[in-house]
């Protein structure tokens, strides 16, 4: 049975051969190619990846990331649908779905919703359930360093709280679009915004949300 990873996996590389390899994306500064060579990088190259969390090893990221772009696109895709390396801890069912879940949704979405005729995805209970399970564990690593408080509440009622301060800003959703919005993609969630008006809009425009 496909997982929901290796289904996101897919849809990703799909997306990304349709769109080119120079069409926009919402991570800030990057095409679809940019975007193609972090997935492949992350997965290929744990002696780089780390430069994302880890300062010193930045300039050793940006190089390895300068080489695997200028390789062909369609490679890029290839190495994307056939996945991590053969001893890679990604190979594991377990791994994989930890990991790349939560990543693969929201890079998928960073193609689709920078195109301008967008629209969300209907996804199953199941799919919006363990978005959700993933939210709440990551939620104050991703609004650690936000100027407002920030609860996340699901329409059914559940909550839970990004970032406990004041003003408080809460966030309702669906958790898939909650966790794009958590994940810095403020302007492409599908949220709506309770609480003071200051407070809302320095919500949306700050660049702490995300990990």
């Amino acid at each position: 049975m496909s997982t929901f990873a290796k289904r996101e996996r897919l849809l990703l590389a799909d997306l990304l051969e349709t769109a080119g390899p120079d069409a926009p994306t919402l991570c800030e500064g990057w095409r679809t190619r940019d975007l193609a060579a972090h997935v492949v990088v992350r997965e290929r190259r744990p002696d780089a990846a780390g430069g994302s969390l880890i300062k010193p090893l930045a300039s050793r990221l940006d190089r390895v990331m300068e080489e695997y772009s200028a390789k062909p696109y369609e490679e890029l895709l290839q190495l994307i649908r056939t996945g991590p390396p053969r001893f890679s801890p990604f190979q594991l069912k377990q791994v994989d779905e930890a990991a790349n879940t939560v990543e693969f949704y929201v890079h998928t979405e960073d193609v689709r919703r920078a195109r301008p005729d967008w629209s969300p995805r209907e996804l199953d209970p199941v799919f919006q359930d363990t978005l959700w399970a993933r939210l709440e564990r990551a939620a104050r690593l991703m609004g650690r360093g936000i100027p407002t408080g920030l609860v996340l509440r699901r329409p059914n009622g559940q909550t839970t709280v990004a970032h406990r301060g004041t003003p408080v800003v809460t966030a309702t959703g669906e958790p898939s679009e909650l966790l794009l919005f958590a994940y810095g993609r403020q302007d492409a969630a599908k949220v709506e915004l309770e609480g003071e008006q200051e407070a809302i809009a320095t919500l949306r425009e700050t660049k702490r949300l995300g990990i």
